[in-house]
């Protein structure tokens, strides 16, 4: 059995999370067509008959206006530095940017085999694709460079058996049946935040926090409680929506996910509220004991 850690890392909104997804084949991480959708870091463990494989998602890197975009920033540069090999996912449908070029210039003391993915190859021709090769292969000495389409499942076989060569470990970290490191109470809350992300488009900041006040899983049924927190009473507002229809379509939406998660019908009751400060937000959330939430 060979076994590794393989961080993913890159701008925000490359695919990292979608592809985490695909090769785990199920939604362990939330995707969003909005900056910094992932907070916090996530690991996916795939298991085959001979390797174990250990995927951590990061943060998009990015240049922060505020204190939680460093702090996002800090998460994935520590994940570059603990793992044994580094996928750096860009989308190969788009120029290459500053972005790109900032990283690069992060990887160049990176001790460590790195692994260009150029997602999003759907996108693209052959000869397009080619070009993108040719464009990223001179900036930095990459172990590999491997064209990939995470979200219509290209080359992802390939890019699991590129990786098993540069596992070293001799240890199974995680049993076969374990998936990720995550709880399921931290899982819903995410699925719950990813539809208030995307159902209220720019109207909603990132500073918004999900968590499970109750989770009650009988024989045919999981009854939740769940409670998104802001701190601004226009954007609770918006989430209710007039006569609770936004509420409403969060919950009808992150209900499907989680009924797949557990394989059986679920009861969603999901409320809002505003605390102002970060010392009342932090003081609920502790009595709730959900202490993994990010300022």
């Amino acid at each position: 059995m060979k076994s590794g850690f393989v961080s993913l890392i890159g701008r925000p909104n490359v695919g990292k999370s979608t592809l985490l997804n695909n090769i785990m084949g199920r939604k362990i991480a939330i995707t969003s067509n909005k900056p910094q959708t992932t907070r916090n870091i996530i690991q996916g463990i795939y298991n085959d008959n001979d390797t174990q494989i250990i995927f951590v998602d990061t943060p998009g890197i990015h240049k922060p206006k505020y204190k939680l975009g460093k702090y996002l920033n800090k998460q994935s540069y520590m994940m570059i530095e603990d793992v044994d090999v580094v996928l750096f996912l860009v989308d190969a449908s788009e120029k290459l940017g500053n972005g790109d070029l900032f990283i690069i210039e992060k990887l160049k003391s990176v001790k460590k085999p790195v692994i260009l993915i150029l997602n999003k190859i759907d996108k693209l021709t052959n000869d397009e694709i080619l070009l993108k090769i040719d464009e990223y292969k001179d900036l930095y000495n990459f172990s590999e460079i491997i064209p990939v389409s995470s979200l219509k499942n290209k080359n992802i076989d390939t890019l699991i058996k590129v990786l098993k060569n540069y596992m070293v470990d001799n240890i199974k970290y995680y049993g076969d049946d374990v998936i990720t490191n995550t709880s399921t109470e931290f899982i819903i809350s995410e699925y719950i935040r990813e539809k208030v992300l995307e159902l209220t488009n720019d109207e909603i900041p990132h500073s918004i926090t999900c968590v499970i006040e109750k989770i009650e899983n009988k024989k045919d049924i999981v009854n939740i409680n769940a409670c998104i927190i802001v701190d601004r009473d226009n954007i609770k507002k918006i989430i209710i929506g007039k006569n609770g229809k936004m509420i409403k379509e969060i919950g009808i939406k992150a209900r499907k996910d989680i009924e797949e998660l557990f394989n059986k019908k679920v009861y969603l009751e999901l409320y809002v509220k505003c605390v102002k400060n970060w010392r009342d937000k932090e003081s609920y959330l502790s009595e709730l004991g959900f202490k993994d939430f990010e300022k």
